[in-house]
């Protein structure tokens, strides 16, 4: 079992609780945001109190943390807010240490919180995976497209982390005041945010507040966006990001599942055949219900040409021709009758 959903939550509206696990030094609380029950993955918001002491050691579990309020030091380095940390499972970490206190997002990726107090890096250990840097002023904000179908304008990234294999991504975003948009997406990744300061507003949850979080796992709703005075926030996806956009906020994580299926088949029919070889399959392949929904009817002269009524294909779809005798005949404006069938 995974994470299970968990929108909306808001880390201001519970209490910090003492860090008992063995290895971790007194002074530590933590905001439980969402775990992982089986394998004791976890994000965590965690006030690290005036004085709090963290001897050398390492993690058994890959981590990333970043400093939200005050100051962290880190070794000799003393680290502000918006100082970012991807620690590879077994990198042994310096001492760490706050003089007033300081307010932290960890998470555990793949591991229940550990400490194993050591000098030196497990041997197996990715050292060359770790980084750290001040987020806020030394990575430049880039434009929200880097993911096509993109984002509206208005909203803008900064990329930490990223997996080559997997694709899964730690970044900043923000939204500029006044930022909007209007459709619904989902995607095929879990997604996970923190907001770290402003407020955003959601169609389905209102608004996100300053310690807003979610975790959303894939295929559910979200949308439309907005937010009068901008935010920014700690996003991050388990692989690849691709927005699935459509209008339809009621349908479900398994009609959005299988609309994405249906966009691989028509995409690439070889490799949906592939990907979804149980002996049910239906001939034509998944249901993509932004072709197959019911739309409202004549639109007054405004562009119906490259709509779908579920009945009608134009030649834009791509669909392939069959010869005389086939079953699917489909009249179209001009009276006319073309065979069609449904890319098998």
């Amino acid at each position: 079992m995974a994470r299970p959903h968990i929108e909306p939550f808001c880390d201001r509206d519970v209490h910090f609780k003492n860090m008992r696990l063995p290895g971790f030094s007194r002074g530590m609380g933590y905001k439980m945001l969402s775990l992982d029950a089986d394998s004791g993955a976890c994000s965590m918001t965690v006030q690290l109190d005036g004085g709090y002491h963290q001897p050398p050691g390492f993690s058994w579990s890959e981590r990333e943390m970043i400093i939200v309020e005050g100051e962290l030091k880190v070794g000799d380095q003393t680290c502000r807010k918006g100082h970012y940390f991807f620690i590879p499972a077994g990198y042994c970490m310096p001492a760490i240490s706050t003089q007033q206190g300081c307010l932290v997002m960890m998470m555990y990726n793949t591991g229940e919180p550990s400490h194993e107090p050591s000098g030196e890096h497990h041997p197996l250990a990715q050292v060359d995976l770790y980084h750290s840097i001040d987020s806020y002023m030394d990575i430049p904000w880039a434009m929200g497209n880097l993911v096509k179908p993109s984002v509206a304008a208005g909203c803008l990234i900064k990329l930490l982390n990223f997996n080559p294999i997997s694709h899964a991504m730690t970044f900043l975003y923000c939204m500029t005041p006044c930022f909007k948009q209007d459709n619904i997406s989902y995607h095929d990744c879990a997604e996970e945010s923190y907001h770290l300061w402003g407020t955003s507003w959601m169609m389905q949850f209102g608004d996100i507040p300053t310690g807003g979080y979610f975790w959303r796992p894939a295929y559910i709703n979200h949308g439309a966006f907005a937010s009068e005075y901008g935010c920014i926030a700690l996003g991050r996806t388990d692989s690849k990001l691709f927005n699935h956009f459509h209008y339809n906020p009621w349908t479900t994580p398994k009609e959005n599942q299988e609309r994405a299926g249906a966009r691989l088949y028509q995409r690439d029919p070889l490799l949906y055949k592939w990907a979804l070889s149980y002996d049910h399959n239906h001939p034509h392949g998944p249901e993509d219900f932004e072709k197959t929904m019911q739309l409202r009817g004549n639109e007054q002269g405004h562009d119906n040409e490259h709509k779908s009524d579920g009945k009608r294909h134009d030649h834009w779809h791509g669909h392939d021709h069959q010869e005389d005798g086939s079953p699917h005949h489909h009249h179209h404006a001009d009276g006319s009758h073309h065979h069609h069938h449904h890319d098998d």
